[in-house]
């Protein structure tokens, strides 16, 4: 079964050895149809503000919300108590099945005041470590599973009981499909990590998913292959970290590939501890086969020779195998690496297809400035807000020291240089170093990145397919403020950019 989050996740943060051990339990039935939420909080409640199920199983079209309860757990004089493994007493504010119940229907209601429609659902207690209670009216007997159940085999038959007993739709009332139900489960409860991509660190913050992105994970168990589109800033390689989790999660050998060599650092903290090996794609040995691959920034890739070493790596080869390509052939596809268009429509030819649109990333303001002078759609930005982009109008002259300039005022200000970015458009494609202590890098080493400041300069002379990607992968970096360093005749060509964007529009 899926898990979310993944089993070592789980085993990590779990409150108690009772829920790892159900977590363990699930994750050893077998099938890609069946997924459990750990540990998920739920924003409405009939008692509480927010409430937390322990467990949140889908199950053959079911949604089955689980209560685990480790130790004893008795009820004296109309009192409910759980026992610790030292033998002290707890008092319980009400019963587990009660407890259970009430975050069934906190969650009925929270996907169906999103107009999700009718879904069956069941409430169920699991006590790992005791005999199961005497026959109550309060619930029914195959709804709380004691130690007993404690074996796949037998978790799954009581699960299989409790999904049969479901209550049935009342006629004329909307039902939800179980697919539109899957993916709303993973919008809910799925948790997309924040990320320091210049640092490679993942932040405390977590993020819910945004309704494309969880559409995308919970279409992965049904899709052998898949292609996700998107924007930069859109968060598509925070979601090929979140599917490579989930597929070594699943027994499968995993192998996380790209062409870029910096997005080793973003990638090693999301997958540090999974069984999954990160290679830049000229590393992949090709004697070696995978029963997964995942590729991100796949339109670097998009030539036969890419195609061939990808059909010889993954079992079952290109056509038949098991893969998951993440890319941005509108707008990034000439910045490093050849791209084949005639290559991308033979490759997808073969997949299933999914489209992220929400940006994630950059601040409202550039989002407007990549759509009005490129003409590029990286996503609605609704999520992130941020101060308006900063230009700098210099003569003719070495932008970079108007750069610098600009590095250094942003320094004064407050801003670690670590924190800040140069980015000349026409730069050498492998320029990386350090200028005066900051950063200067070229749009291809920093493809895929992101940086909280960035200051863009050296805009092209002439703009072409090559040039117009390098430009809009350096205003895509910025995820707090984007500077532009420009000339009059800088802004003369931008301008003339707008134009034949909004005529191609």
């Amino acid at each position: 079964m899926i898990l979310v989050p993944d089993l070592q996740t789980i085993t990590q943060t779990a409150q108690s050895d009772a829920e790892r051990r159900v977590a363990r339990l699930l994750h050893a039935i077998h099938g890609d149809d069946a997924v459990a939420f750990h540990s998920v909080k739920l924003r409405s409640h009939q008692y509480k503000r927010v409430a937390e199920a322990d467990f949140v199983v889908l199950w053959k079209g079911v949604a089955i919300v689980i209560e685990v309860k480790g130790g004893g757990v008795t009820k004296f004089e109309g009192v409910w108590y759980s026992t610790d493994r030292r033998g002290d007493a707890h008092r319980l504010n009400s019963s587990p099945m009660e407890q259970a119940r009430t975050a069934m229907f906190a969650l009925k209601d929270i996907l169906e005041q999103d107009k999700l429609g009718w879904f069956p659902a069941e409430a169920a207690v699991v006590t790992p470590d005791t005999n199961s209670p005497p026959p109550s009216t309060e619930w029914k007997s195959t709804h709380w599973l004691a130690k007993e159940t404690m074996t796949s085999a037998a978790l799954a038959g009581a699960l299989d009981l409790i999904a049969k007993s479901a209550r049935t739709a009342r006629s004329g009332i909307r039902l939800a499909r179980v697919n539109e139900l899957r993916a709303r489960l993973f919008g809910e409860f799925s948790r997309m990590p924040v990320i320091d991509a210049q640092r490679g660190a993942v932040l405390e913050e977590q993020n819910l998913a945004t309704v494309e992105q969880a559409r995308v994970l919970a279409g992965l168990a049904k899709n052998e292959r898949i292609m996700v589109l998107g924007g930069a800033g859109t968060g598509k390689s925070l979601v090929l970290a979140e599917a490579a989790k989930q597929e070594a999660d699943a027994g499968r050998s995993v192998l996380v590939t790209f062409r870029s060599p910096g997005l080793r650092n973003f990638f090693e903290p999301l997958l540090n501890g999974h069984n999954v090996e990160l290679l830049e794609f000229d590393q992949i040995d090709q004697a070696k086969q995978f029963d997964v691959v995942l590729v991100d920034e796949a339109q670097d890739l998009m030539s036969d020779d890419a195609m061939d070493l990808l059909d010889r790596v993954v079992k079952g080869g290109r056509a038949r195998g098991r893969w998951r390509m993440f890319l941005d052939p509108n707008n990034q596809a000439h910045v490093d690496g050849p791209f084949d268009a005639e290559v991308l429509e033979l490759v997808g030819s073969d997949a299933m297809e999914y489209e992220l649109n929400k940006n994630v990333r950059n601040t409202r303001s550039i989002v407007h400035v990549v759509q009005e002078y490129l003409g590029a759609d990286i996503g609605d930005p609704g999520i992130v807000h941020g101060e308006r982009i900063q230009w700098k109008w210099v003569t003719e002259g070495d932008a970079l020291i108007s750069a610098l300039t600009v590095a250094k005022q942003l320094k004064e200000d407050g801003v670690p240089a670590a924190d800040i970015w140069i980015i000349p458009v026409a730069a050498e494609r492998e320029l990386d170093e350090a200028r005066e202590g900051f950063r200067v890098l070229s749009p291809r080493v920093a493809k895929g990145l992101e940086a909280e400041h960035v200051i863009v300069c050296d805009l092209p002379k002439e703009y072409r397919d090559e040039q117009l990607s390098a430009l809009y992968v350096a205003v895509t970096r910025a995820r707090v403020t984007l500077h532009i360093v420009a000339t009059q005749m800088d802004k003369r060509q931008l301008q003339t950019l707008g134009r034949l964007s909004g005529a191609r529009s």
